[in-house]
């Protein structure tokens, strides 16, 4: 029989969030595949092993995600990242990929789980607590109330979006284009709050959009709300 690919998010990075069954996955399966190319080094890894210690003596398999736009680059990662882990589907051993929030939403897993079903296997999604579900939390507000629709956009790939429409926006990806975000929130006129590096030890919350540096790192969550209506 072949293994079965899981898919498992492990939370914005408080190890405290995850949840009860991708900590049993990871306990119950040898074979650990992890996003980038020193595994003990990535976030994911760091994270998961606060609540799962025994992570550190499975097998852990490298799957190099480049963060880059050169699409062939990206496909010839992606097509050895999937031949890695089928190497052990085919000899009937499960896989678990850790993912940063939840594997449905913006995740480098998806490009693997694609190519993974294309060949034959089988793959199961497990969810995660999402970076901006646990920022909102961090900053003890609602995402949406009532009636409102709740925007989510990948900033750095939205530029020209003007943040019009009713309701919140959530921008995430926002990291290396600050400036250009900062300048489009600006001109929305709306309530803006940011986390940064959400649950992790160096986590850092910005109130107003004035206190956001334009160096924020690449996990930096924004909340942009419409403005509160005046009394008068």
């Amino acid at each position: 029989m072949q293994g079965i690919l899981y898919g498992v998010g492990v939370g914005p990075g408080d190890p405290e969030l995850m949840t009860l069954k991708a900590v049993r996955l990871i306990r119950e399966n040898e074979v650990i595949a992890v996003p980038g190319a020193d595994v003990k080094a990535t976030v994911a890894y760091q994270i998961a092993v606060q609540a799962v210690p025994e992570l550190a003596d499975k097998t852990l398999l490298p799957v190099y995600m480049p963060m880059t736009h050169n699409r062939e680059e990206l496909e010839r990662n992606h097509e050895k990242g999937a031949a890695d882990i089928e190497v052990y589907l085919r000899d009937g051993r499960n896989v678990v990929f850790l993912t940063l929030g939840d594997p449905t939403v913006y995740s480098t897993f998806t490009y693997i789980q694609k190519r993974v079903i294309s060949h034959g296997y089988e793959t199961r999604l497990v969810s995660g607590i999402t970076s901006f579900c646990a920022a909102a939390a961090r900053l003890n507000v609602p995402l949406a109330e009532w009636n409102e629709p709740l925007h989510i956009l990948p900033a750095v790939h939205r530029l020209d979006c003007s943040l019009d429409q009713p309701g919140s926006y959530i921008l995430m990806k926002s990291g290396k284009k600050m400036n250009q975000v900062k300048e489009i929130l600006a001109k929305s006129g709306r309530e803006v709050s940011m986390v940064e590096n959400c649950g992790m030890e160096n986590e850092h919350i910005y109130h107003h959009l004035e206190e956001i540096p334009d160096d924020a790192g690449y996990y930096s969550l924004i909340l942009a709300k419409e403005p509160k209506a005046s009394d008068d």
